[in-house]
């Protein structure tokens, strides 16, 4: 028996209003979780090469413990196990919010997430020539400044292209979130299909929406890491000099 396409049916209600909703699910989600985990990644990248072994054991402890354990069970964690162990008064507030397994979601993912980018601006300080530090102190400059002015700029720079597939990465763990009831668009197609019985066309939906999301962002940082290159690192083989 011969399957008939039916195309038609994405655009109709309610499978339409489906669709934007839980594309823009996808998008706010893996965008805010992208900010917190980006801003948590630089000062635990930071906590890692710091000559303080309290920072430091700081920040080793934190990128064994996020980065060894599933994305997956940490988001089962986050929702059915740490709200067991806070203060009750804590936990009652955090299951009064609204949309608990959301923003349950963005703390897993964004302390998953931060542990990848610390290791991966561990890495781009330690490729930093040592001068770039010396005369950032020279200069009279303190060490909170010279990381904030010289280290974490000239780093951010270097790991452009890693940061790029990290980002790629959470967005595509967004999907994740479907496992603790968050309508994103995965989840959001495998609705349309429960409901219509289409899965092809619903789960095309979800391909288009993953693949055009990650061309798109490709090429703006191809474009970013144009714009930010420094004369002198290594570039990709047949980029602009």
């Amino acid at each position: 028996m011969r399957y008939e396409f039916n195309w038609g049916m994405l655009v109709k209600a309610p499978y339409a209003q489906w669709i934007v909703d839980g594309i823009l699910t996808t998008f706010h989600l893996a965008l805010l979780s992208w900010c917190i985990a980006l801003g948590l990644g630089i000062l635990i990248g930071v906590f890692r090469v710091s000559n303080s072994r309290v920072l430091r054991f700081i920040g080793g402890a934190y990128v064994e413990v996020f980065r060894n354990i599933p994305l997956l069970v940490q988001l089962f964690i986050w929702l059915y196990v740490i709200p067991q162990l806070l203060p009750e008064d804590v936990g009652m507030w955090w299951n009064r919010l609204e949309y608990v397994p959301y923003w349950t979601a963005v703390v897993g993912i964004s302390f998953y997430t931060a542990s990848r980018v610390a290791e991966q601006i561990r890495s781009a300080i330690g490729a930093i020539p040592a001068g770039q530090f010396k005369a950032a102190l020279s200069t009279g400059l303190t060490t909170v400044q010279m990381y904030r002015y010289v280290v974490i700029p000239y780093a951010l720079r270097i790991v452009i292209p890693a940061i790029t597939s990290e980002f790629l990465t959470t967005f595509k763990n967004t999907a994740l979130a479907m496992t603790i009831g968050v309508m994103e668009i995965t989840a959001t197609t495998r609705k349309i299909e429960a409901w219509s019985f289409r899965g092809i066309e619903a789960y095309s939906v979800a391909s288009l929406t993953y693949m055009m999301t990650t061309v798109l962002v490709i090429v703006f940082m191809n474009w970013v890491e144009k714009r930010m290159h420094i004369p002198g690192l290594i570039k990709r083989e047949g980029s602009a000099p």
